[in-house]
Order: structure tokens, then sequence, then C-alpha cells
């Protein structure tokens, strides 16, 4: 494969990456997954030897637990504070819907206002349905941190792969 051409495809392959990991701001946005798929795209163009192989399995078990810690730290905390896990879903869907209409902060603005809503209609208690609201917030802070490293380590993980390539 010519150099430059070998270069471009780092250069896409990275980038997407990078969009991926700052995408991780909007907790909507799948930037473990657009990680993932960039690394899977990167190898199916360059091809996988053993190392490779090695290397796309430990993204993919990064990638595993990244989805899953991500689905624990943003709900398990609002659920402790007393929300409902219809509210958790339907605060979900307000923030899809949210960043879909009014990209890409509406999400971030429609998600807890969903949940303030429906659990305050649920609970009839202001106050309660704050501290919903507030460790529904906590959770997705401590998500983020969390995998925006695993999104650091997923991607130092495949420059040591098209590094070694």
């Amino acid at each position: 494969m010519p150099a430059w051409l070998d270069t471009s495809i780092i250069i896409i392959a990275l980038a997407t990456m990078l969009v991926g990991l700052f995408g991780l701001i909007i907790p909507i946005f799948p930037g473990i997954s657009v990680i993932w798929l960039a690394t899977l795209v990167y190898g199916l163009v360059t091809g996988f030897n053993t190392l490779a192989w090695i290397l796309f399995a430990i993204i993919s078990t990064l990638a595993v637990i990244g989805v899953t810690i991500d689905n624990v730290l943003m709900n398990a905390k609002a659920h402790k504070e007393g929300a409902a896990w219809t509210s958790l879903a339907l605060g979900w869907v307000g923030g899809f819907l949210g960043t879909i209409f009014l990209p890409p902060f509406g999400g971030l603005v429609a998600a807890p206002l969903v949940v303030l809503l429906v659990e305050y209609l649920r609970q009839r208690d202001i106050h309660r349905a704050l501290l919903t609201v507030r460790g529904l917030l906590l959770g997705w802070g401590a998500s983020f941190v969390v995998r925006f490293f695993i999104g650091l380590a997923m991607i130092g993980t495949w420059v040591i792969w098209a590094i070694n390539k």
C-alpha cells in the first residue's frame, strides 16, 4: 500500500475515533461504539495479523465494559435516589429526541427535564424529583469520566496496533 494511502487511512481512523471520544459528552451519542467501529473498519481495510487480532480483542473487551458501565452508572445513581425505571426510560427517549431535534445539546437539557417532570408527576414532591435529577446528573458525570478514559485506552491500544502494523 502506498505511504500516502496508509497515512490517509490512519488519519481518517484517528479522526473518527476522536469524534467518538469527544462525542461522549452527549450522553446518548454512542462514542464507544464509534471508536470500536473505526478500529474494525481500520482492521478490515488494512488487514488483521496475530497482533491485530489480539489488540482488537482488547479493544472489543474495553468497548463492552464501556457500554455496560455507561448504562449502569447513568441509571443506578438516579434509581438510588428514587427514580422509577420508567422515568429513566422516558428520560432516555427525551434525550434522544432532544439530540435529534435540537442538536447537539438538546438531549442534555431534555433528558433531565423529562425525568424531573415524570418524577414530579409520579411522586408529587418537587424536592424528591430534584434529588432524582441530581442523581441522574451525577451518574452522567461519573459515566462520562469512566467512558472517556476507556475511550482513551481503546484509542491507545489502536495506536499500538497502527504503529506495529
